[in-house]
């Protein structure tokens, strides 16, 4: 199990911009003006003049920074100001560049901004414009990291017709028959990964693509597909371990092209590498291929692999499946176990399953420390396989003195229909309780219970909140449920608290369908900006190169490099935060095996963080295992909640700040649980 992932494309963008800061040297004062202005967002033509002038200026490092904050602006009509750097003299530069048009891109897929006098005509620069600027360059470029930028940000443009995306695809045809470095085959991979993404509802790929694919996953091409395209062949200069993340890529834009067969599913579960193998499995699972492979997947070694093989079985039945999760229920990943009790929910007809889960109920190591989690899957999954067992054994949980407890037992009570549990538990005096019950309510009484959504408004959660106010929406009786609606909402406004955003919409919408709309308010005013600005010269010098060390209680520890140059507000912000001991004490809410884990919420939910929001700063470093990111909900909504991702997630790429990577420690990252507390964080300078 690898404990760092360096993708070695990218290594220059975390060393380059500030690479040698000792504690006795200064950063320069344009850099610094550069970052205030990306963080401000640029509100004003004096902030894009301070961009634009330092991307076309003799510092090669503030040129950088200058060309990554316009791309972060995304507002397509600064494509022109980016556009020069693609014929910079250093190639990082040069990378930044086509990265940072393609960020800018992305404001044509988001609502346009009228009445700005900072952009130039609305007109002047459409994504054919930005693709023929991108393609040209490519044609002329021999760098191959660079080249690798290029195709990616050709990938990721925001298409709108069938012949826009016919141009990108054969650009990226032929860069795919160019490609011979690692870097190259790297970055063709991550374009037609995104690109077959976001472009199969507009256009399918060709069979050409699809040949260059198998190409890259290390297969024959596909002969006689019509089109002329030559067949491909595997590559025999691969690296195993250096091209695992071409296979990755190119194996989830197969599937993303229903395109995979059974010799992909087979060459890919005989994989090294286990998340090539756990893509596989998936493949297996959604395409339906290969369903004897299912079990096979149960005896792979990594725990990734044998969780996807029993997710893919949940959407079966039959005695093979229930004997399979009754025997994965005492593997020795707890997350594996979890999943096989989870299956077991289908197995009511199966005696023996009916009999392991209540034996896991009434198991009473659940009330130990980091011991909850079998028996509260296990209600869950009773209450719909033996409904009267769970029903006796339900009021162990709702008594429980673990919150954790009582909210699966409101998730078991909600497929039981007890309405008088539910109730009860709307009640409990933790807010994520009270949300997991009203969620319940709205199935088994609907606006029967009215009354307990008007008194969860007052709640001081905005999840049960958000909860209430939805479930009001459509109730008989507005007269009585809009006024404590309007009150919620006056008071989370007089709150301003940015995060409350959820809670807000959701009573602003349930009182717009009950006929009673309220005046339009004015946005919450941004983060204040204090005398020292977030960001300044002092603070970046202190954090030029520092690991972040995050204890979790009763597991151990790990370490992460922080990134300041790639996110340089969002690691002051964290190492803030840090210090402070703002971390010390939460928790990790949300676990998602081979997909992330949250945490860092005051409240333990995904509704409640740090009251201001934090700026978005995307960039190059690719959302792999291991890094670590900022949930949102939305741009620039970030409210100190981390994440981080468990397996490769490039459908985050470009979306969600990576600000961290984790250094050493990833195995205790994998064990950390739900609900698991983080006893520090401290900052390594």
């Amino acid at each position: 199990m690898r404990a760092r992932v360096v993708p070695s494309v990218l290594v220059p963008s975390v060393l380059l911009l500030l690479p040698h800061v000792s504690s006795a040297q200064s950063i320069p004062s344009d850099r610094v003006k550069v970052l205030q202005a990306e963080d401000r967002r640029a509100p004003s033509a004096a902030d894009l003049l301070t961009l634009r002038t330092a991307a076309r200026g003799r510092d090669s490092q503030t040129a950088r920074l200058a060309l990554r904050a316009l791309g972060r602006l995304e507002r397509p009509a600064l494509i022109p100001d980016i556009a020069p750097g693609l014929r910079h003299v250093l190639p990082e530069i040069r990378s930044e560049a086509a990265n940072a048009i393609a960020q800018a891109a992305r404001g044509w897929a988001r609502p346009s901004s009228t009445g700005d006098a900072t952009q130039t005509p609305a007109g002047a620069v459409t994504p054919a414009t930005a693709l023929a600027t991108l393609t040209a360059r490519l044609e002329d470029e021999d760098e191959p990291t660079v080249r690798a930028a290029i195709s990616e940000s050709i990938g990721r443009l925001p298409y709108r017709t069938a012949e826009q995306v016919a141009l990108a695809e054969t650009a990226l045809l032929g860069e795919f028959e160019r490609a011979d470095t690692v870097a190259e085959r790297l970055g063709i991979a991550k374009a037609f990964e995104v690109f077959v993404r976001l472009t199969r509802t507009i256009r399918p790929i060709g069979a050409g693509t699809v040949d260059a694919l198998r190409g890259l996953f290390g297969m024959t091409g596909q002969s006689g597909s019509g089109d002329g395209a030559p067949a491909h062949q595997p590559r025999t200069d691969v690296d195993p371990l250096r091209d695992a993340r071409v296979r990755r890529l190119s194996l989830e834009a197969l599937m993303a092209a229903d395109a995979v067969d059974d010799e992909i599913v087979a060459r890919g579960l005989a994989d090294a590498d286990p998340q090539v193998r756990r893509l596989a499995m998936l493949a297996v699972s959604v395409t339906g291929r290969g369903a004897s492979s299912l079990a096979r997947g149960l005896e792979d070694s990594s725990p990734m692999v044998r969780f996807e093989a029993l997710r893919g079985m949940r959407e079966r039945a039959g005695e093979v499946v229930c004997a399979s999760a009754l025997s994965a229920q005492a593997d020795w990943d707890l997350q594996v176990a979890l999943m096989a009790i989870d299956v077991l929910a289908s197995c009511g007809s199966s005696s023996d399953a009916v009999t392991r889960l209540d034996a896991i109920v009434n198991d009473l190591s659940r009330g130990m420390a980091r011991s909850w989690h079998r028996a509260a899957h296990a209600i869950v999954a009773l209450a719909k396989a033996a409904p009267d067992k769970a029903a006796a054994a339900l009021g162990q949980f709702t008594a429980s003195s673990i919150w954790q407890l009582r909210m699966y037992a409101a998730r078991a009570a909600t497929t039981l229909g007890d309405r008088e549990r539910l109730e009860k538990l709307a009640q409990d005096g933790d807010d994520n309780v009270a949300e997991a019950a009203i969620e319940g309510l709205v199935r088994a009484s609907g606006h029967g219970s009215d009354g307990i959504y008007i008194t969860a408004l007052s709640r001081p959660g905005y999840q049960a909140v958000r909860a209430a106010a939805r479930a009001l929406d459509g109730s008989a009786d507005a007269a009585i449920a809009v006024p404590p609606l309007k009150s919620a909402l006056q008071r989370l406004v007089t709150e301003n608290h940015a995060n409350s955003l959820d809670a807000r919409t959701a009573i602003i919408t349930t009182l717009t369908a009950l006929g009673s709309p309220p005046p339009a308010t004015k946005p919450l005013p941004p983060r204040p900006l204090s005398a020292e600005p977030v960001i300044n010269g002092e603070a970046l010098r202190r954090l030029a190169a520092p690991r972040a060390r995050i204890t979790i209680a009763g597991v151990g520890s790990f370490e992460l490099a922080l990134f300041t140059t790639e996110a340089p507000a969002t690691v002051l912000h964290f190492a803030e935060l840090a210090g402070s001991g703002y971390y010390n004490g939460l928790t990790f809410h949300r676990v998602v095996p081979n997909f992330v884990i949250q945490g860092g919420s005051p409240g333990a939910n995904e509704y409640i963080g740090h009251p201001d929001h934090m700026r978005d700063e995307v960039g190059l470093w690719p959302h792999v295992r291991g890094a670590v990111g900022i949930s949102t909900r939305g741009r620039d909504t970030g409210d100190a909640q981390i994440f981080i991702d468990l397996v490769d997630n490039p459908r985050l790429d470009h979306e969600y700040t990576v600000f961290a990577q984790v250094l050493n420690g990833i195995d205790v990252v994998d064990h950390i649980l739900e609900g698991d507390v983080i006893e520090r964080v401290e900052i390594v300078p």
